[in-house]
């Protein structure tokens, strides 16, 4: 299996270390020592050039190799103590104190966090006083996070009124919550008691939220890598055949698909999973004479239906 990008970054931090502490190491002996193939390796070099503290000259990671033997030129000035520069002790304050002010943090984080940002101000000098006239607004659900984020800590169901955009309409649901991210916009990943399955909640469209006093008991469920695709279908989910012109092939960089075949016109025939294939009417009324559902066959006709009525409803007005 191919590594994810955690574990190659995990290994290029090691391999940084490794690197520093045998000048002119050889390529077989390096890439043996990490339990990699010598192309992987030669790979990891490639990118580790570009690596470094900032792109301010003089300190990215100066490493090439003959093919035979790794030379690393500057290791001793990547090693010298850090410098903030006027923009990035600005960039770090400002988000230091934004992020002090979410509702959902704990108490002793906020005032470890507090604590660290005077510290910063203190070193950062005249730069410190550029980053008090800046400051970050968060979208409008931190309410919602803060309940959320209670939820997980005391193990609580929660009552929420979801809007879906796929379907637009609003649904109430109890779910038992699993943890907070954030890709993008912050989203909940919970088990639904509804659907009874692993749903993904963004906070920003919870337009209602209630903590309960049932306990929360979710499956034991693997948590998903979310490195690649936030949404990841399930194998067991229903397939959708979506065939598009060559103005809707975006569609196949946008939703994660099974494949994607040529067609002889420039577009491609798409096959997809999704837990809901209802939710594709909206995709196929936004892709107009540039694509089509064409199976399963009641989902194709109530996708025309939905186009014939948008049609007359146009028409008449």
């Amino acid at each position: 299996m191919a590594a994810n990008a955690i574990d190659q970054t995990r290994r290029m931090l090691s391999l940084v270390t490794y690197l520093r502490e045998r000048p002119g190491a050889h390529v077989a002996d390096v890439a043996r020592a990490f339990g990699i193939t010598e192309d992987e390796l030669i790979s990891d070099l490639d990118v580790l050039p570009m690596c470094g503290t900032s792109f301010r000259g003089g300190d990215l990671l100066d490493i090439d190799t003959d093919g035979d033997r790794i030379w690393w030129h500057n290791p001793d000035d990547v090693a010298a103590p850090l410098r903030l520069a006027a923009d990035e002790a600005t960039a770090l304050l400002v988000a230091a104190r934004a992020v002090a002010t979410l509702p959902g943090l704990r108490e002793s984080d906020r005032e470890a966090l507090l604590r660290a940002t005077a510290k910063l101000e203190a070193a950062a000098g005249e730069a410190a006083g550029a980053s008090a006239r800046l400051s970050v607004t968060f979208e409008a659900e931190g309410g919602v996070f803060a309940e959320v984020d209670r939820a997980i800590s005391e193990r609580r169901r929660l009552w929420v009124r979801y809007y879906s955009p796929a379907r637009d309409e609003l649904t109430e649901r109890e779910v038992d919550p699993i943890r907070l991210f954030a890709v993008g916009h912050t989203y909940m990943e919970a088990w639904c008691r509804l659907s009874e399955a692993r749903r993904t909640f963004r906070l920003d469209r919870v337009a209602e939220i209630r903590l309960l006093d049932k306990p929360a008991a979710p499956p034991e469920l693997e948590l998903r890598d979310l490195s690649e695709n936030l949404v990841q279908p399930s194998a067991d989910d229903p397939e959708v055949v979506v065939e598009v012109g060559p103005g809707g092939r975006w569609v196949a960089e946008y939703y994660p698909h099974d494949r994607a075949d040529e067609l002889p016109d420039g577009g491609l025939r798409i096959t997809l999973r999704t837990p809901d294939p209802a939710s594709l009417r909206r995709l196929a009324l936004r892709l107009g004479s540039d694509g089509r559902i064409v199976a399963p066959a009641e989902l194709a006709d109530s996708a025309r239906t939905a186009a014939a009525a948008a049609l007359a409803a146009y028409e008449s007005e």
